[in-house]
């Protein structure tokens, strides 16, 4: 008994030790630069550990601020790594083409985690990937390819296509006028006031989509998949396929392309106009569906199937659910 508590003593001395080690205090310190660039701008920012912020600001100017941690390994100690990155930022310029946080040498990029806040002309083209980091992008009128591996994505005020992806971290955007594509492997999706058709998907997570007017005569397709939360979308005016393995559908709009909606478990609700005209396909095989106010319906209805068609028809709205209930209101 004794020599087993020596043991354990000697196991939570060297455990302790390891914790003061890894516990190592961390160096900070920063960067700066400010670059001049004729026209819109083609930016590229990487960073393995840090968050990535970039605004719009003013035309001709780039402006870059690095907030650096370091840490001590057997290469190099973090003031060490912390000269050298202030006194050789990793910032390269090639006419309108910019690019942040190429570290060539391995001694000055292990154990060193880069913030990275941004001021770009909003005539910019973005692409950015985080290893471990949130991303922030606003106000910016190009294409947008963003990735983090861990950490939320938001976007506000965008004029241009986004590709947004995150290994694990929601999503949200807020007035973003182009093509969105939203995945997640788990993690919440939110889109507001979006003019733009939209695909998002997450492996467990809620997806909230708010699309707004597009130009006259466009239509907005969705797409939107969760293997476990709920659905709500407004403002459709295009095409619809949404799924969720375990939660709701809440669909609002007019079907001016085909609606495929199906859930495992959980309700369907749609929301369409006065005037709608379409060809419903809908059945539950636990619940009962509901229409609460008198249409112009002609077809076969039960408590659990509905076939036939609203106004003459037109596209097809096909709704299944293996438990819950139906209602078109």
């Amino acid at each position: 008994m004794r020599h087993y508590l020596l043991r354990i003593g000697a196991i939570m001395a060297l455990t302790g030790l390891m914790g003061c080690l890894t516990a190592f205090p961390a160096v900070e310190g920063k960067f700066e630069r400010t670059l001049t660039i004729a026209g819109p701008v083609t930016l590229e920012v990487t960073t393995g550990s840090g968050s990535i912020d970039v605004k719009a600001g003013n035309p001709g100017l780039v402006r870059i601020r690095g907030v650096i941690v370091a840490r001590d390994d057997r290469h190099a100690s973090a003031e060490e790594k912390i000269k050298y990155l202030e006194s050789q930022p990793p910032i390269e310029q090639s006419g309108d083409v910019i690019r942040v946080g190429r570290i060539e040498d391995d001694d000055y990029r292990n154990n060193v985690s880069i913030r990275y806040e941004i001021e770009t002309p909003p005539e910019t083209a973005l692409t950015s990937r985080a290893g471990s980091g949130g991303q922030r992008i606003s106000g910016l009128q190009g294409r947008l390819e963003l990735a983090t591996g861990s950490g939320a994505i938001n976007l506000d005020n965008i004029r241009g296509d986004v590709s947004a992806q995150a290994g694990s971290g929601g999503i949200e955007a807020h007035t973003v006028t182009g093509r969105l594509e939203l995945r997640t492997g788990s993690g919440s999706i939110k889109a507001l006031a979006i003019a733009g058709s939209v695909s998002a998907s997450t492996g467990s997570g809620g997806i909230t989509l708010n699309l707004s007017a597009a130009e006259q005569g466009s239509a907005m397709d969705v797409e939107a998949h969760t293997g476990s939360g709920s659905i709500d979308i407004s403002g459709i005016s295009g095409s619809l396929r949404a799924s969720t393995g375990s939660g709701s559908i809440k669909a609002g709009g007019n079907p001016m392309g085909n609606w495929s909606l199906h859930t495992s478990s959980g309700s369907v609700a749609l929301d369409v106009p006065p005037d709608a005209a379409f060809d419903l396909n809908a059945r539950t095989a636990s619940g009962r569906i509901n229409f609460e106010k008198a249409l112009d319906f002609d077809g076969a209805l039960s408590r659990k199937e509905a076939r036939g068609k609203f106004r003459g028809g037109g596209n097809l709205v096909e709704v299944r659910t293996g438990s819950g209930s139906i209602e078109l209101r």
